[in-house]
Order: structure tokens, then C-alpha cells, then sequence
């Protein structure tokens, strides 16, 4: 009948992680109803492990935040915007988005010490490189949110990439990424969806990531990008971001949801481009 994987995995997922934990046992449990091998879904994470994951990559998300805004000495209102942005992506509800304030607020704090947070994290996501990815997108779009990181802020993103065993070269295409999108969009590029440096989301005149100046963006390519480059850049961030393969290993909810819109924003951005090009613009 189509419905009860989804029944089962959210039972399952509502006892072991509460609501949040609900959330990723639906999904896993779609999972199942589309005939998927249970083997698979479930992946190399017992259900308690995961729901251990799902509260650390929240929590890692938002201190880590918060450390990154206050490493250059103050939190500016555009710091604080963007955490905004990254909770209202997460769907985080009144109670999720308190405890994400509490998180940031911790991740402020002299007391708060970065290299075990990423430690635990990295423990429990051992493996998940897609995961570490899209967490370090997030916290690079954090740095460049403000303008271009400051050297204490680049000190705490090496860290990361350190922390979280992440190729030089991955780090390099993930921020250059994150670059051409706050060149083009403003601080914080496709994750804040637009606004320049002191600006809240949806202020600035900057163009829209669903224009097509704004879907270059989102792919991280030029105009003078050839269709070929285009195309590997649409195929490289689709297998980065593909919510299916976050199911597949046990992924937290929130970047489930995450993935989920990102892939949309990737799909619809490719399908501009390559609709304005078949109609002759540049």
C-alpha cells in the first residue's frame, strides 16, 4: 500500500529520537516503500547512533557557528542573520530554534573548545564525506556571510578541515563555490539567498538565485562557462548534495532537509541555464 515503511520508521524513529528522530525514520521508512534493501537504508548506523548523530550535527552545526562569528572579536547582526537563515532551512520549529540560539550562544563562549566538538562529531559520522561537505559549505557560507574571513576566521575554518579529515582540494572547490555565490548573490550566496555585509535576507538588490545570474551562482560557474563545464558542475553538486545518499547512511533530519532543498535549487538552476542558452542568451 505504499505506506507502511514509512509508519514503521517513523515509530521507530519517534522512540529512539524523539521528534526529530521521527522525522528521519519516516524518510527511511519512504525508503522502504519504494522497495529500497533494508540493508542499505539502515547503512553501517544502529537506530541509537543515529540518533546520537541527529543531536551532534545539530549541536556541532551551531556552536561551531557561533565560535566562527565571534573568532574575529564581535557577532554582527549579519552573523546572527545567517544562523537565522541556516535554522529556518533546517525547518526547525520554535523549540529547535531555541535550542540552536542556546547552541550559538555556547559556541560564543571563552569556555568552548572547537577540537573535541568536531572530534565527537567526526566520531559518529565517521565515513559520511558527503555530510562533512555539506557541514563545511555551511560554515563557509557562515565566514563569507560578513565579507571576505578575516585571518581568525580562516584559523577556525583550516580547523575544521583539519578536524573533520577533509582534503585541501575538496575544502578549495567547496569555498570557491561559496565565493563566486557571495560575489554574485552577497554574504552568505545561496544559503542566505542574497544580502550584502550588514544586510538581514531578502534586503538587498542583489539578483535572486532563481535569476539567471543567480543560477550561475548556485552551480558556482561563470556566463563564460562552456555547456560542458556547466553540466560538471550541475553533476559534481547533485552527487554532493543527493539526499539519498544522506538516507542511505543515517543522516541527521535537519540535513536531510538541508540536501533536500539544495538539490532543488541545484536542479532548477541547471534547467535555467541551460533553457536560456538553448534560447540564445549568454
Amino acid at each position: 500500500m505504499g505506506w507502511w515503511g514509512k509508519a514503521v520508521g517513523g515509530t521507530l524513529g519517534l522512540l529512539v529520537g524523539g521528534p526529530w528522530g521521527a522525522l528521519v525514520g519516516a524518510t527511511l521508512g519512504h525508503g522502504l516503500d519504494r522497495g529500497t534493501a533494508l540493508v542499505d537504508l539502515f547503512g553501517p548506523l544502529r537506530a541509537p547512533e543515529r540518533a546520537r548523530l541527529q543531536q551532534v550535527f545539530l549541536e556541532t552545526t551551531f556552536t561551531v557557528m557561533g565560535h566562527l562569528a565571534k573568532s574575529d572579536g564581535r557577532v554582527s547582526e549579519t552573523d546572527i542573520a545567517f544562523a537565522e537563515s541556516v535554522m529556518t532551512r533546517m525547518g526547525l520549529d520554535d523549540s529547535g530554534r531555541r535550542a540552536a540560539i542556546r547552541l550559538f550562544q555556547e559556541g560564543k563562549s571563552d569556555s568552548f573548545v572547537l577540537a573535541p566538538a568536531l572530534a565527537e562529531f567526526r566520531r559518529l559520522s565517521d565515513g559520511q564525506i558527503q555530510l562533512h561537505l555539506i557541514f563545511l559549505e555551511i560554515q563557509l557560507a557562515a565566514a563569507y556571510a560578513g565579507g571576505v574571513p578575516a585571518p581568525a576566521e580562516r584559523l577556525v575554518l583550516e580547523q575544521i578541515r583539519v578536524g573533520l579529515q577533509i582534503p585541501a582540494a575538496s575544502f578549495r572547490r567547496v569555498e570557491r563555490l561559496i565565493q563566486i555565490q557571495a560575489q554574485i548573490l552577497g554574504g552568505g550566496g545561496a544559503w542566505r539567498g542574497g544580502g550584502t555585509r550588514g544586510e538581514r535576507p531578502g534586503t538587498s538588490q542583489r539578483p535572486a538565485a532563481g535569476s539567471l545570474s543567480g543560477a550561475y551562482a548556485v552551480l558556482g560557474v561563470t556566463p563564460k562557462a562552456t555547456d560542458a563545464e556547466v553540466k560538471h558542475a550541475y553533476r559534481l553538486l547533485m552527487n554532493q548534495h543527493h539526499p539519498d545518499k544522506l538516507v542511505s547512511r543515517g543522516a541527521p533530519a535537519e540535513a536531510l532537509k538541508m540536501a533536500t532543498q539544495k538539490t532543488q535549487e541545484i536542479l532548477s538552476a541547471y534547467e535555467t541555464i541551460t533553457r536560456a542558452r538553448a534560447a540564445g542568451q549568454p
